[in-house]
C-alpha cells in the first residue's frame, strides 16, 4: 500500500518493533552487535557501519524523496563531503554560484587540498553552464531555492544537460524538503540536506541526510559512509525522527505565514526589495539604508537574530557577516549579497505577532 507524504512522515518509525509494538521507535545506543557463531550476523556488527535506529531514518528518507537508500550524517556539511568524496584529483564540478557559504568554504578546501575543479557559473542561462562542460567535468552541483535570494533553478532542465553528457546532477533540497519539492523525480542522482534545518524543525539537532537514485553510487556512497565515519548517532537520528512527523503542518503553518508577511515587507516604506519564490518559509529583504541594519536588529523582541533557518521560531539573519561571510566580498557584492540584506526564516508563532514586532522596530529607524 502506498501513502501520501503525511502519511509516512507521521507514522515514522511506528510498527518497527514488532516484539513490543512501541510506537516511537527504540533508540539502540549499542555500539557493538554479538554473532552467535561464525558467518553469522544480525545485519548489525558495529554502528559506525549500521545502526538500528539510524536506519530507520535513512529508509524513510529514501522514500520519501524516491531513492534507493539514504544515508545520515553528522552534519549537512557531513552529507556534502561524503557526496564529494566520489570525486577525485582533477574531476570538475560545475556548480551554481548562489549557494550556502559553508557550501563554498567546503568546495575551496576540495579545491585546494585534494585539485578539484570547479567553476561556479549563474543558472540563469542553461547554454552558459552546456558550454562549461569538459572532459574532466563529472558533476553539477546546485540549491534551489537558492541561498539567501531564493531564486529557482529549473531541475528537470538541468537534468537534460546532465544526462546527455553523462554527468551526476546534485541538489542541495534543504529549503524545500520532499515535502515541497523532489529533485530525484525530476532527474538528479543525490539529494542532499541540512536535516538540521526544516526537517528537524526545533533547533534542537544537527545531522545531515544524502539520497541517491542508483544503485551503483549507493553502494559507492555505503563505503565511504563507513570510511569517513561521519555517521549520525542513534540519538540525534531519533531526535530527527521525532521533528520530521510534523514537517507537513510546520511548513504549512510557516509558509502562510511567509506569504502574509511579503505582502507586509512589500508595502513597507523601510524595505526596498523582497524576494520570495512563492512557496516555502523563507524569505529575504532588503533595507533601504545599510545603516538600518544593526538598529533593526537590535530592537528584534521576538524574531531571533541568528543563523540558522527552519525551526519553529523565527530567525532573521545577516548573510554578508554570518551565513557567507567566507566568500570574498567582491564576489559577493557581485552576487547581490550585500550590506543591506536580511534573510528571514518565517515560523510558526503567530503572524500578527510578528508583523508587530517588525513594525515595532521599523519604527526606530525614522
Amino acid at each position: 500500500m502506498s501513502f501520501k507524504q503525511e502519511t509516512i512522515l507521521t507514522q515514522l518509525g511506528n510498527r518497527v518493533d514488532v516484539e513490543t509494538g512501541a510506537v516511537s521507535a527504540p533508540i539502540h545506543m549499542s555500539t557493538a552487535y554479538r554473532h552467535q557463531t561464525l558467518g553469522e550476523s544480525t545485519g548489525f556488527d558495529y554502528t559506525r557501519t549500521k545502526n538500528p535506529t539510524r536506519l530507520i531514518l535513512e529508509e524513510a528518507i529514501a522514500e520519501l524523496e524516491g531513492g534507493v537508500a539514504g544515508f545520515a550524517c553528522s552534519s549537512g556539511l557531513a552529507a556534502l563531503q561524503l557526496v564529494f568524496s566520489l570525486f577525485k584529483s582533477g574531476d570538475h564540478l560545475i556548480v551554481a554560484n548562489h549557494l550556502y557559504g559553508g557550501t563554498y568554504r567546503l568546495l575551496e578546501h576540495f579545491e585546494q587540498q585534494y585539485d578539484l575543479e570547479i567553476s561556479y557559473l549563474d543558472f540563469d542561462h542553461l547554454s552558459d553552464v552546456s558550454a562549461a562542460i569538459r572532459t574532466e567535468t563529472k558533476a553539477i552541483l546546485l540549491e534551489t531555492p537558492t541561498n539567501p535570494l531564493l531564486t529557482e533553478i529549473d531541475i528537470e532542465a538541468v537534468s537534460k544537460i546532465t544526462e546527455e553528457n553523462g554527468l551526476l546532477l546534485i541538489v542541495d533540497n534543504t529549503f524545500y524538503t520532499p515535502y515541497l519539492q523532489q529533485p530525484l523525480a525530476l532527474g538528479a542522482d543525490i539529494v542532499v540536506h541540512s536535516a538540521t534545518k526544516y526537517l528537524g524543525g526545533h533547533n534542537d539537532v544537527l545531522a545531515g541526510l544524502t539520497i541517491v537514485k542508483s544503485e551503483s553510487i549507493a553502494e559507492k556512497l555505503a563505503e565511504l559512509h563507513n570510511n569517513i565515519g561521519a555517521t549520525l548517532s542513534p540519538f540525534d537520528a531519533w531526535l530527527l525522527m521525532r521533528g520530521m512527523k510534523t514537517l507537513p503542518v510546520r511548513i504549512k503553518q510557516q509558509q502562510e505565514n511567509a506569504q502574509t508577511l511579503v505582502k507586509f515587507l512589500s508595502n513597507h516604506p523601510c524595505v526596498g526589495q523582497v524576494f520570495y519564490p512563492g512557496k516555502g518559509g523563507m524569505l529575504s529583504f532588503r533595507l533601504k539604508d545599510k545603516n538600518w541594519v544593526k538598529p533593526f536588529l537590535q530592537e528584534l523582541k521576538l524574531i531571533s537574530f541568528a543563523e540558522s533557518l527552519g525551526g519553529v521560531e523565527s530567525f532573521i539573519t545577516f548573510p554578508t557577516t554570518q551565513t557567507h561571510a567566507d566568500i570574498p566580498e567582491a564576489e559577493r557584492l557581485a552576487l547581490g549579497i550585500d550590506d543591506t540584506l536580511l534573510r528571514f526564516s518565517v515560523g510558526i508563532e503567530a503572524v500578527e505577532d510578528l508583523i508587530t514586532d517588525l513594525k515595532t522596530s521599523f519604527a526606530k529607524l525614522k
